[in-house]
């Protein structure tokens, strides 16, 4: 599914719209957790298993594994069997490269605004 952001692009009802919009909002869902997003970024570097990124994130076995499967199940990585193991790559890696170069100039923006949001930003004191 492609996203066209151009005003012309919804239909006079409005369902292309809806349609790309909850797309996008699946796709930033799916790269919403910290982890996930260091995942991806560790993955431009070539292709890893999961205990790789496992020693390189500090993070359990299980945990990168859970957040593996869900980068897969929304067609952002894909894994080949080696042995027993599993090399991940990610699909298209251009596209994760454009889609963090464009959230970076994003946020260089908006300045802090984006951490300090009360409903999604950074908390300064972990509850």
């Amino acid at each position: 599914m492609t996203m066209d952001l151009t005003p012309a692009s919804a239909g006079t009802d409005g369902l292309d719209e809806q349609v790309a919009s909850r797309a996008a909002a699946c796709l930033f869902r799916g790269m919403s957790d910290v982890s996930r997003v260091a995942i991806l970024r560790h993955l431009l570097l070539g292709e890893h298993n999961v205990a790789d990124l496992t020693q390189h994130l500090g993070l359990a076995q299980s945990t990168v594994s859970k957040h593996l499967a869900c980068l897969r199940d929304c067609g952002l990585v894909e894994s080949r069997p080696v042995g027993r193991a599993s090399m991940f790559t990610l699909t298209h890696p251009e596209a994760v490269i454009d889609l963090l170069a464009a959230a970076e100039r994003l946020l260089s923006l908006t300045g802090d605004a984006v951490t300090l949001c009360p409903n999604y930003g950074a908390r300064k004191d972990p509850a």
